[in-house]
Order: C-alpha cells, then sequence, then structure tokens
C-alpha cells in the first residue's frame, strides 16, 4: 500500500513539474526567466539526469543585446544557476553565428551572467533577461528590418 501511495505522489509531482512553464523553471534553477522566447516554446522535458530539453514550435530569432537563434530543440544539462553544454542556440557576433555553449549565472548578486560562445565568454546585465523575448521566424525579422529601414527612408523608391 505504502508503495502505491508514493508512486502516486511521485507521479502527481512530476505531473505538477512539468506543467510550469520554461520560465518558471528556469527561475526556480537560479536562472533568470528571459532565457527562452514568450512565445513558440510547445513544452519541455527535463530528465532524471538533468537534460533539458525545449521544444520549440519553429526555428527563430529574437533579440537581446545582439540576436539570438533559437532551433526548433534546444538541449542543455541542467543545473542550478547554468545551462551547460547548450545545443541548438546560437548568437549573433560581428556578422557571424556562434554557438552558445553555456550560459552561467556564477553570482546573481553581481547581476551579471555568462554566455559562452566558444572563442570568447561575454558577460551580459541579468536585466536583460527578466522578461522572455519575442521570438520571430527568420522571415518575419528580416519582414521588420526592412520596416525599420524603409521608416528611416533607407528603402528603394517603389514607383
Amino acid at each position: 500500500m505504502a508503495f502505491i501511495v508514493s508512486r502516486l505522489f511521485l507521479h502527481l509531482l512530476l505531473l505538477c513539474l512539468t506543467s510550469a512553464s520554461i520560465h518558471d523553471l528556469l527561475k526556480s534553477r537560479g536562472l533568470p526567466a528571459g532565457l527562452f522566447p514568450k512565445n513558440g516554446v510547445k513544452t519541455y522535458q527535463l530528465g532524471e539526469d538533468g537534460i533539458l530539453e525545449v521544444f520549440l514550435d519553429t526555428p527563430c530569432v529574437a533579440k537581446f543585446e545582439t540576436r539570438v537563434f533559437f532551433e526548433s530543440v534546444v538541449r542543455a544539462n541542467l543545473s542550478y544557476g547554468g545551462l551547460i553544454g547548450v545545443e541548438g542556440l546560437s548568437q549573433e557576433e560581428l556578422f557571424l553565428w556562434l554557438p552558445v555553449k553555456d550560459i552561467i549565472v556564477y553570482d546573481p548578486s553581481s547581476g551579471l551572467i555568462l554566455f559562452d560562445i566558444g572563442v570568447a565568454h561575454k558577460q551580459m546585465s541579468l536585466s536583460q533577461f527578466e522578461d522572455p523575448p519575442l521570438c520571430y521566424p527568420r522571415v518575419g525579422m528580416m519582414m521588420e528590418k526592412k520596416n525599420q529601414r524603409k521608416q528611416f527612408g533607407f528603402a528603394a523608391d517603389q514607383r
């Protein structure tokens, strides 16, 4: 009987954990909620081994200090204050898309978050990641950019 009750409790606990949003999960693990987009996240899975898989509707681009590209599946080892061994996430630096390897908050009181992009470590303000960004399909970003260019008079005159 105790075995059945404990299995039921474990099942309910897992159900509660999986119904929380990815943003709530990140906050509970010492990371800012805004590391994943506000829109487009279908679901996520967190394995017993700490492997986090986040499933998006479609690959998309979001804007923080620079542009970030999310593939349709992003994987990483989730630990307190870190996403280690990230796959499926790239950051634009000087017109190059570089894969993000790790995202770490060593000391929340410092107000900094570290992005390891392989060739460099980039520290940014945690405040940039408090709110989840909107994510746009690559085509959507191009249209947004084109409209901004028109607004400032850079688009070709269409007669």
